[in-house]
């Protein structure tokens, strides 16, 4: 937006998205400028590069972004020639940092400038905000300042210390915790050892109907798991099966909360397959705005919170939408669950709107922008509408001592399910029974199953455990999984995440030297200890110095202690130098370079040429190729690589190379080519880990 002249009052946002909207409610007099995100970071200068005075205080030193000057210069000109300036950045820890930041870069004093909050972009939150204007809350912005110190001084000694000795990308607190939860349960589904059970049902018949009972019990027994008792129970199932009791009841199902950031992310995986990423991005769309009949409009509130908590006039306005739409009778009790460390004040994500419906909009959203919003729109509605209820009956049923269940169910009240419903649900009905009466025993349903190994955890899966053990924050759930994805620790497919072997890897060295600082529990206690920094309860001073002195410690005995991992040679000298040519990896992908480097600098791109072998895929259908890892080891892989990851196992077992010395297990020979190592069969219990010497 070009500079204006005159006496204008300055509106600042982060999102470009919104100056138009805000500019537009606002009217004459006003201009709207974007930071577009955070202007300015902890520096790179100092001690340890963390651009943190350790000594003195903690102090941090700041310096725009390079990628930010012309933001900064045109800020200021207008800041120059503004007769007022308010801060509207998001509201959250963030948003108050950026609105800090702002002060510091153009000249404002933090104890008087006008900050404005608002959790939805409609003229009339627009319009309050303005008349209502506070000042900008220092303890929110001390709570984000030691939250990036920290992660600064962890990222940058952890991965300083792991690139340089087992040469993996990087480590955080948050990705290196959410990391570990991955690897340890792909373990627990790789320890995994399946064992059989029965399944047994009957169907009945009574006249022409038929009646659904499954097996309940047999004496002690309430679930089959030997073929022995299997046979004993069923060489009793002939004759009649004699109605014991009849027991109805009413079941009443109450709609849910409306939706936090996480709880959004993982119906939206759960009902679309949406990753995190792309439910971030499609929320954030909703929350700026959309053009609806020529007008930019606002649909929904802010999109990162962790609170359930309904406004008072929207729950007016829904109320009154109910009755009119669906009877009184409709209208339900607000649900708000607390949760602990839940930033309370804000609200939970709902539509601007009662009267925006999902089909009012269809025709000015894209396809997937509709769905996010129909979830949205009748998740936080329906929150505010009765239950359904429905009338419940349950037969048990007695054949020589083996007792059988069947339930049925009817709907006498649909409740909140009336909104957006458009298919009656089926019920099931039984014919007339009595206690006492026999019942014939139609058909038996016997089958031996195997118990399933845990299924991957999903990236919902993901973010309800990151919301459960509380780490991170909802503006995090998103870019920690992504983070994982780019540095290639895990690997997704159809939404599952995976662990890769650099993963299972840096998790286990990570364990073994850093136990405490990559825990879950010790993440989540740095998160309580940020908000009693945003409560005012703890002085940033003190969570900075109880963190940095232990942590520092565990990275100077971890360097002295942990080894390093030598560049695998290929067999070849350099053609400059005539040093030996090793593997290396760069961020920009593997390649082979002098080991003479940095005296020497020649490299070259590692190629494969493709040798079929004659067979094709059995996952994609492409042909099977011989492929050459490190140590010049041959094995079958799929062409189609990367679209395709298959992977022809051989069938030799673990290399057994000697009993671990701290519990017993074998330490066998893990990871591939010049990433072996000898870890626990013990593992996630044992973490001991040695290096193979070759």
């Amino acid at each position: 937006m070009p500079i204006l002249y005159g006496l204008m009052k300055l509106v600042i946002v982060e999102s470009p998205n919104k100056c138009h909207t805000i500019s537009r409610y606002l009217g004459e007099g006003y201009q709207v400028l974007a930071t577009v995100g955070h202007l300015r970071d902890l520096s790179t200068s100092g001690k340890g590069g963390f651009g943190v005075d350790i000594e003195n205080d903690f102090k941090p030193t700041y310096v725009v972004s390079s990628s930010k000057r012309s933001t900064v210069y045109e800020l200021k000109e207008a800041a120059r020639k503004a007769e007022e300036i308010y801060l509207a950045t998001d509201p959250d820890r963030e948003g108050e940092a950026i609105a800090w930041h702002l002060t510091q870069i153009l000249g404002l004093d933090p104890k008087t400038t006008k900050r404005l909050e608002f959790h939805e972009i409609t003229r009339v939150s627009i319009n309050a905000a303005i008349k209502k204007p506070r000042v900008i809350d220092m303890n929110l912005v001390e709570s984000q300042e030691t939250r990036r110190i920290m992660d600064r001084i962890i990222g940058f000694r952890l991965s300083n210390i792991i690139q340089k000795k087992i040469k993996s990308p990087s480590a955080g607190r948050v990705q290196s915790a959410t990391l570990k939860l991955i690897c340890d349960h792909d373990q627990e589904i790789a320890d995994f050892k399946p064992e059989p059970y029965w399944t047994l049902s009957l169907e009945l018949k009574k006249n022409n109907a038929k009646i659904a009972a499954n097996f309940a019990s047999f004496g002690d027994v309430k679930k089959i798991e030997d073929e022995k008792t299997n046979a004993e129970i069923v060489s009793k199932l002939s004759g009649n099966a004699k109605v014991v009791s009849i027991k109805k009841s009413v079941r009443t199902t109450e709609s849910k909360p409306a939706f936090t950031t996480s709880t959004l992310q993982q119906e939206a995986f759960n009902t679309y397959k949406f990753s995190t990423k792309k439910t971030s991005s499609l929320a954030q769309q909703l929350y700026e705005g959309v053009q609806i009949k020529g007008e930019h409009t606002g649909l929904i509130t802010y999109i990162r919170t962790d609170s359930t908590y309904l406004s008072d006039t929207f729950v007016e306005r829904a109320e009154a939408f109910i009755a009119k739409k669906f009877g009184p009778e409709y209208c339900g009790k607000r649900k708000v669950v607390a949760v602990a460390g839940a930033q309370n004040a804000h609200e939970a994500i709902r539509p601007t709107s009662n009267h925006t419906t999902p089909e009012s909009v269809r025709a000015y959203l894209t396809p997937d922008q509709y769905k996010l919003y129909k979830l949205i729109y009748e998740r936080a509605v329906g929150s505010l509408m009765a239950p359904k209820k429905e009338s419940v009956q349950v037969v048990t049923f007695d054949v020589n001592g083996v007792t059988f269940k069947a339930e049925a169910a009817q709907v006498v009240f649909d409740g909140y399910t009336k909104l957006g419903s458009s298919e009656k649900e089926e019920t099931y009905h039984f014919p007339a029974l009595t206690e006492g009466e026999e019942v014939k025993i139609n058909k038996v349903n016997n089958e031996q199953k195997i118990t399933e190994a845990p299924a991957a955890y999903t990236e919902a899966k993901i973010v309800k455990l990151m919301e459960d053990k509380k780490i991170g924050r909802p503006s995090t759930y998103a870019s920690t999984i992504a983070t994982l994805l780019k540095r290639e620790y895990v690997a997704s497919k159809s939404g599952s995440l995976t662990s890769t072997e650099v993963g299972q890897r840096t998790t286990i060295v990570l364990h073994k030297y850093f136990p405490d600082f990559v825990d879950v529990k010790y993440t989540a206690q740095m998160e309580e200890k940020l908000d009693q920094i945003q409560e005012g309860e703890v002085s940033r001073t003190e969570a900075l110095t109880e963190f940095y002195y232990p942590f520092i410690k565990s990275v100077e005995d971890a360097s002295a202690k942990m080894y390093k991992d030598d560049d695998e040679p290929t067999g070849r000298n350099c053609p400059i130098c005539g040093a030996p040519l090793v593997y290396k990896k760069s961020k920009y992908g593997n390649f082979i370079g002098c080991s003479n480097f940095p005296t020497c600098k020649y490299r070259e791109k590692e190629e494969e040429e493709l040798e079929y072998t004659g067979e094709m895929c059995p996952k994609c259908g492409k042909p099977l190729v011989y492929r050459v890892g490190k140590k010049n080891k041959k094995f079958i892989a799929c062409s189609g690589y990367p679209d395709c990851d298959y992977v022809k196992k051989e069938e030799s077992e673990l290399e057994v190379v000697k009993k671990c010395p701290e519990c017993g297990g074998d330490l066998v020979v893990r990871g591939r080519g010049k990433k072996k190592f000898l870890g626990c069969t013990n593992y996630p219990k044992c973490h001991h880990i040695e290096k193979l010497d070759n």
